[in-house]
């Protein structure tokens, strides 16, 4: 992990001013956006960034406020009727839950969300962004809160637009969008359209400004907890939580691809977690790792926490000597801004490739991106990640299932010459199952009927069990209900292989009623040797 050294001093100096130039109408969008006011998303911005930089396990990342965690918490502030005491115990309360995720290292976990369901995520979120933002775009304001309340208040919008505030935004979106890049090195474009877009505004009057924000050092929030809201507020800092975590660690690895580094996933989310309690307690905004900014600060130079740090103290100045200036920016301009930082979240790489990967994979980014728009983020994901998960045990167990053969050809590894003349003879009288990784309840309840089915015309069975390191329940099931058929057939099953750990799964489930210590044998050769003798000797027998 890079310390902050004079090697890098320059860099990370340069890093952090241009992150906070990025940063600084992003901030105030954001704030406006949320519901919480412009000054929320500059103090979200200042506290999320600093104290996630000093103690975050990435050190070259920006934090401060982003789309998804804007959207959840527009919804909460709306929900908690923009009390502030409720509203930011909110934000702390998600931060103490990022802080515990670390402590528990929960990082790597939370990293196990499939592309599908990220991308389908962050579609919805993008497209939520610009729908929250369109009315703004005509001077309106949307009426109620939630996706699909802006979405139906912008026929009228359009139907009525007030002209100035029109223009602002069409101009906003021509330079957010088509900026010269050799210019963007100097002026980022959204900076350029806040600047222009003011002061304009101030030539052709009639666009709906912020007004009045406050100015200097924030003051401190005292968070509180009402028993009738107590549940709204849980779920709300879990969402908070869940969705700051991802979206940090997801540009934690961004910044290792950039850098060539490795982040620490737990010390970074317990980073995260502490900014927004800060920020939580002083009325900031919450934030998460900002992808955009943590590629300008590393661009420009940005290598150890400092950059991230200096980042939040030039902001701190911004806030201290120009926030007066910052009443003077229309509405329109921030939605203009916006629209485009929804429109840079949608995954358009992944949506003009999707048809020609896996089917599956399309439905579930479509799946994740219809919820996340019309129901919540929070379902989205959580059923996007089940329905992956299950599609995935379908593949495994498929997978399982159709190396089963029951034949005898096929068995891996060299056999000897003792055993190939053994098979030879009573290859036809002999079921021969190999289990290949570990046997997963997906393939359980397809294993029986498969076994059923090849053991009528067979004498014995064995089951190699030396490739499987553990069995869960279900595949415990599967095993008790393959040997009492056996049992109850008088076929006898032999068992090589095995490994304690799977055999004690079997006893502590009492799966192994039907199973005796003689049927299990440690080597191949021992338990073919075995089935050879029982099926020549019932073949002279007769039976």
């Amino acid at each position: 992990m890079l310390s902050a050294s004079p090697k890098h001093l320059k860099g990370d100096i340069y890093g952090g001013l241009t992150a906070a130039v990025v940063a600084l109408p992003l901030a105030l969008a954001f704030g406006e956006a949320s519901g919480a006011g412009p000054i929320a998303g500059l103090y979200g911005a200042i506290f999320v960034g600093f104290f996630a930089a000093l103690l975050g396990g990435t050190p070259s990342q920006v934090s401060g406020p982003t789309g998804p965690m804007i959207v959840v918490f527009a919804g909460i502030y709306s929900a908690l009727n923009g009390e502030p005491g409720l509203v930011f115990a909110t934000v702390i309360l998600a931060g103490i839950l990022q802080i515990a995720f670390g402590v528990l290292k929960l990082g790597q976990y939370i990293r196990l969300v499939p592309y599908p369901v990220v991308s389908g995520f962050m579609t919805g979120i993008g497209c939520i962004i610009i729908a929250l933002q369109a009315s703004r775009l005509f001077g309106h304001e949307p009426i109620g809160t939630g996706t699909i309340p802006a979405i139906s208040a912008i026929p009228s919008a359009i139907a009525d637009p007030n002209g100035v505030a029109l223009g602002l935004s069409v101009l906003t979106l021509i330079i957010v969008f088509k900026w010269p890049r050799n210019l963007g090195k100097f002026v980022p474009p959204p900076l350029a359209a806040l600047i222009i877009g003011t002061v304009l505004s101030e030539l052709i009057v009639g666009a709906p400004i912020l007004g009045d924000i406050p100015t200097g050092l924030p003051s401190f929030v005292m968070p509180t907890m009402e028993q009738e809201t107590a549940m709204i507020v849980f779920e709300a800092a879990l969402v908070l939580a869940l969705l700051g975590s991802l979206d940090s660690l997801l540009t934690s690895l961004v910044a290792d691809n950039m850098t060539r580094t490795k982040h620490n996933s737990n010390q970074e989310l317990i980073g995260q977690g502490a900014g927004n309690i800060f920020a939580g307690f002083f009325g900031g905004i919450p934030g998460a790792g900002a992808t955009m900014r943590t590629v300008v600060n590393i661009r420009t130079g940005g290598r150890t926490k400092l950059s991230g740090m200096l980042h939040s103290l030039f902001l701190l100045s911004i806030v201290i000597l120009l926030a007066p200036l910052a009443s003077k920016i229309p509405h329109a301009v921030l939605a203009g801004i916006l629209v485009k930082t929804g429109y840079d979240i949608i995954d358009f790489t992944y949506l003009r490739r999707a048809h020609r990967g896996p089917r599956w994979d399309l439905a579930l980014m479509l799946v994740v991106l219809i919820l996340t728009i019309f129901v919540d983020l929070i379902t989205a994901v959580i059923v996007g990640v089940v329905l992956a998960s299950l599609a995935f045990v379908k593949q495994m167990s498929d997978l399982q299932l159709a190396e089963l053969d029951g034949s005898v050809e096929n068995i891996s590894g060299d056999l000897s010459e003792e055993e190939e003349s053994l098979l030879k003879a009573i290859k036809n009288q002999l079921m021969f199952f190999e289990f290949s990784g570990p046997l997963s309840f997906g393939a359980a309840s397809d294993l029986v009927h498969q076994m059923r089915q090849f053991s009528k015309d067979r004498s014995a069975l064995i089951l190699d069990f030396s490739r499987v390191p553990f069995i869960d329940a279900s595949a415990a099931r599967a095993m008790e209900t393959i040997s009492c058929d056996a049992q109850t057939m008088k076929k006898p099953l032999y068992i090589f292989g095995m490994n304690a750990e799977v055999r004690q799964v079997l006893r502590d489930l009492e799966a192994d009623c039907c199973l005796e210590d003689k049927m299990f044998f440690q080597e191949r050769s021992t338990a073919i040797s075995v089935a050879h003798d029982y099926i020549v000797e019932s073949e002279r027998h007769g039976g």
